[in-house]
């Protein structure tokens, strides 16, 4: 298999395993803001150990980094790869600027200060544009295959 259906299948698969997440947190918004402070603290809980998917985050990245590298004299696919790392780039800049506060304040939601309200939409918010920036990511580098120039 050449080497840039590889980069591709990787960068792919690495991208579309971190939306996973991502969409979860889109998908329960709605229920989320309804709950009260302390049910919304229990269900909270529930992204204990979710920071490991940190890991598959920089590794889509890294993966899409390489195939920029290697679809580099290809200007149309290069373009929709760049897209696509300038995504992942942004939606980690959401996290660290919106979301990791919240978390800090909050104990990563083990505690409900007076204002929980506001970092709720905060938190939520923040996580549903990530949603929308790593699936854009994703659309990216599908297009990026379909322009591809095959040899």
């Amino acid at each position: 298999m050449r080497r840039v259906n590889i980069a591709s299948i990787v960068s792919l698969l690495l991208t579309a395993l971190a939306i996973a997440a991502a969409f979860a947190h889109l998908l329960e918004l709605p229920a989320k803001m309804k709950l009260s402070g302390s049910e919304y603290l229990t269900v909270q809980q529930i992204y204990r150990g979710w920071s490991l998917l940190g890991i598959v985050i920089y590794a889509a990245l890294a993966a899409t980094l390489a195939l920029a590298i290697i679809v580099r004299s290809q200007r149309r696919a290069l373009r929709l790869v760049i897209v696509a790392i300038l995504c992942i780039v942004a939606a980690q800049i959401v996290f660290w600027a919106f979301t990791f506060p919240v978390n800090q304040e909050t104990t990563n939601w083990t505690v409900l200060p007076e204002h929980w309200q506001q970092l709720r939409i905060r938190w939520e918010f923040s996580h549903a544009a990530g949603a929308v920036l790593q699936f854009s990511a994703l659309a990216a580098l599908v297009a990026s295959v379909l322009v591809r120039e095959t040899r």
